[in-house]
């Protein structure tokens, strides 16, 4: 199917707008013949050629090849609302970048995304209908719709390099995009796509930069630091991967699982208080987190505190104390979140939130929605007002990695050494870790039902 267009003069459009008898259609209608015809474009015409498609019927930059699909554009235009465009617009660009990602063509979605800084939107015209079209155009620009449609070409911008801090953290802000049931399929389905590569990719460079940062490599050689961590990345990976054998985190969750069955929901929060601060480490921290924690617990869901906890009940209350740790208005850090990371604690809050995971895997996305609520909340400060939000980031990041089930880490003892809290530093310096991926599912679980959190019913 061969496409042709040629390119008209503003004056000539504004012609063409007022000559055009509007269409009988409905915008629903509207809106399929566009969908439509994009699909059947994308899946068999090049990029190129569909981009330039793209731009001659939402930006009237010409003759479309299809008569139908512009004036499906012109009766939207003349008879929908500037939602009803939105929406379309919106859409039809999940339909091209789903297609290209699947394809991995990234330079036409980076292309699309960038095509619509064209200037010819920003120019005057006598044409109403014209000037409504580009006013619309303006608006999707200016909306958080456009800024998420971004977030699929940051990590393709200038190499390597992201152009804001937050954009090492794309796979955490995708996360809401493919939660969201009020958004496109092709938005949710690609969103979930390129957030699981992106974290599959940090979890290989983090394996590979493990395996050889400790090798006999000259430093030219060897593999780049996926973290913004620098040295202390490797002392960090050995500091997780030591938690290991009898009280391991994965072995207490499994304890905790096992001990829990049948308690009243009650004796189930006393349970899961002494389960979150167990071996902590810091004293500030361990007080910090009791009374905290224990003041919420202690009125939350109390309905039931006679029930006996259920898989719901207990899903919804691990949701909540990820609330209290990270935001409890899904806008701004809560109080505790803040006192955590400014008594320099990063590494436990990781690992408390790491053992909320444990016991509770389909609260993972609602974990990953919060890290997400807070990274839009810091993305408004410069980052070296940020050092210490990115610095928790890269340590749940590498936390989280070294924990997932498809990823296998090891500390070996090269010298034998006994480690005690006088010599631990001394001990891990002598050990190397050893990493190997496996075929196993990762930690993340498959999207289920939800209201605030997953939870397969009301409790």
């Amino acid at each position: 199917m061969a496409r042709v267009s040629s390119h008209v003069s503003d004056r000539s459009q504004s012609d063409s707008f007022r000559s055009r008898p509007p269409a009988q259609i409905t915008p629903q209608q509207a809106q399929t013949r566009i969908f439509d015809f994009l699909l059947e474009a994308v899946k068999t015409w090049p990029p190129e050629e569909v981009l330039d498609e793209f731009q001659t019927l939402f930006f009237c930059q010409g003759d479309t090849i299809s008569a139908e699909t512009s004036e499906a554009l012109y009766a939207l235009l003349f008879s929908g609302t500037a939602t009803d465009f939105h929406n379309t617009l919106k859409r039809a660009c999940y339909i091209l970048v789903n297609n290209w990602e699947v394809a991995r063509q990234f330079d036409a979605i980076q292309a699309l995304v960038q095509s619509f800084q064209d200037k010819s939107l920003q120019k005057r015209t006598f044409s109403v209908t014209l000037k409504r079209l580009r006013g619309w155009i303006c608006d999707f620009i200016n909306s958080e719709d456009y800024r998420e449609l971004q977030l699929f070409t940051s990590r393709l911008i200038d190499g390597n390099r992201p152009t804001v801090w937050t954009s090492r953290y794309t796979s955490y802000l995708l996360v809401s995009q493919y939660m969201n049931s009020d958004n496109p399929v092709e938005q949710r389905e690609v969103a979930r796509a390129v957030s699981r590569r992106l974290k599959d990719k940090f979890k290989f460079d983090l394996a590979m930069y493990t395996a050889h940062s400790q090798s006999a490599l000259p430093q030219r050689r060897l593999l780049k630091n996926p973290t913004a961590l620098g040295d202390s990345a490797l002392r960090l990976i050995k500091l997780i991967v030591a938690k290991r054998g009898r009280f391991s985190h994965k072995n207490l969750a499994n304890l905790f699982l096992k001990q829990t069955e049948g308690l009243t929901y009650l004796a189930f929060k006393h349970s899961l208080l002494e389960y979150m601060i167990y071996s902590v480490g810091q004293p500030m921290a361990t007080k910090t987190l009791k009374q905290r924690i224990f003041s919420k617990l202690e009125f939350l869901y109390q309905e039931y505190n006679d029930a006996c906890v259920d898989p719901s009940l207990q899903l919804r209350t691990c949701n909540r104390m990820i609330d209290q740790l990270m935001t409890e208005d899904k806008q701004r850090p809560s109080e505790l979140f803040t006192l955590l990371l400014s008594q320099n604690n990063a590494l436990s809050l990781a690992i408390i939130l790491l053992k909320l995971i444990l016991i509770s895997r389909n609260s993972h996305l609602y974990l990953e929605a919060r890290i997400a609520d807070l990274i839009r909340y810091y993305e408004q400060f410069p980052q070296e007002d940020c050092i210490w939000v990115i610095n928790f980031l890269e340590i749940f990041q590498v936390t989280f990695a070294i924990y997932a089930e498809n990823v296998e880490y090891n500390l070996i003892d090269l010298k034998n050494s006994r480690a005690s809290a006088s010599n631990m530093q001394d001990t891990l310096d002598a050990c190397r870790v050893f990493s190997q991926l496996t075929k196993a599912q990762p930690l993340q679980p498959e999207i289920i039902s939800e209201e605030d959190g997953f939870a397969p019913s009301e409790p």
